[in-house]
């Protein structure tokens, strides 16, 4: 029997959380709060966790929901406890992966040009990295969507949306609640359009592109001992 690329032996979907009328203030607070809380878990968390929950109140209903459960999740486990949780989820497991070029090229020959246009992308955004991660990492394009004024990054989370439901379906599988969080995110994105949704099948069905390039190219495959 076949098993898809989410481990599944049937595609099981999650269907997308209604589409949330967000002003340009309020996208910039939720896309910057994801950023930080997708971020993994260092010692200054839990300061993280307040920054994000003092401006909670000034989002929709709904979208704020989200993020107060993750918020409950995490208020209710140690820093420990989230560490290993994290790297279990999105160091271990590529169908969580959190670099959104990997869900388009896979282990490819294109990985390299594709991590090449999100950081033009940066720069043309002229938003300046300081986060230790790839330019395709959602943190990062998170972040970089929150404080540029030409929503350039943010037409790169449409463009990239497949994966990003990829990711959202993967992480409810698991019961993580990291899924809350792209709930979230995804409320505030165009709705999925019928090319879309079949790229999104296409990936749960068959997973990434799969030509192996040994090392030449950058994948996320830190053990937990890397984490500091």
């Amino acid at each position: 029997m076949v098993v898809n690329f989410l481990g599944n032996k049937r595609t099981s979907l999650v269907d997308a959380p209604p589409a949330v009328n967000v002003n340009e203030q309020q996208s910039r607070i939720l896309w910057m709060s994801c950023a930080v809380l997708l971020d993994y878990p260092d010692d200054d968390f839990f300061t993280r966790l307040d920054a994000v929950e003092e401006n909670v109140s000034v989002l929709p209903a709904e979208v704020a929901e989200s993020l107060r459960t993750f918020v409950d999740f995490t208020r209710s486990h140690t820093l420990r406890e989230l560490q290993t949780h994290y790297v279990d989820t999105f160091d271990q497991r590529r169908r969580c992966s959190l670099y959104l070029s990997y869900y388009a090229t896979g282990d490819t020959r294109q990985r390299g040009a594709a991590l090449i246009s999100f950081k033009e992308m940066l720069a043309a955004c002229g938003f300046e990295q300081s986060r230790d991660e790839l330019p395709d990492h959602l943190c990062v394009v998170l972040e970089a969507a929150a404080q540029e004024n030409e929503s350039i990054a943010a037409q790169v989370l449409a463009t990239h949306r497949d994966g990003i439901e990829v990711l959202r379906t993967a992480l409810h599988a698991r019961k993580s609640p990291y899924a809350h969080l792209i709930d979230a995110l995804t409320a505030t994105l165009p709705e999925l359009d019928e090319t879309t949704r079949e790229r999104y099948l296409s990936l749960v069905t068959a997973g990434p592109p799969t030509e192996m390039v040994g090392q030449s190219l950058p994948f996320p495959t830190s053990e937990p001992e890397a984490r500091s």
